[in-house]
């Protein structure tokens, strides 16, 4: 699906790409990365479709969504690590 497509879908789900990203526990920048890609991740898609169709038939999904008490993903990987970093152990 393009970004395009994907900011239709958002529209007729009557949300913003924040509120959608807040919605769903991911990071805005990882959407908006899709952007420069002018293509959106399939299951990234499928739930906006969903999001759509949801709200086109009067059903509150972001209740449904919220219910499922998602979780934020932490940041992993090398510049991330909430510890000090063994340099920062060493001058002291």
């Amino acid at each position: 699906m393009t970004f395009i497509d994907f900011k239709k879908l958002l529209l007729d789900a009557e949300l913003t790409i924040p509120k959608f990203t807040e919605l769903i526990k991911v990071s805005e920048k990882n959407i908006q990365a899709y952007k420069k890609k002018k293509e959106v991740p399939n299951a990234i898609a499928s739930v906006a479709a969903c999001f759509a169709k949801m709200n086109k038939e009067g059903i509150d999904f972001r209740t449904l969504v919220s219910d499922l008490e998602l979780k934020q993903k932490e940041k992993k990987g090398s510049g991330f690590s909430k510890k000090k970093s063994l340099k920062e152990k060493l001058k002291k």
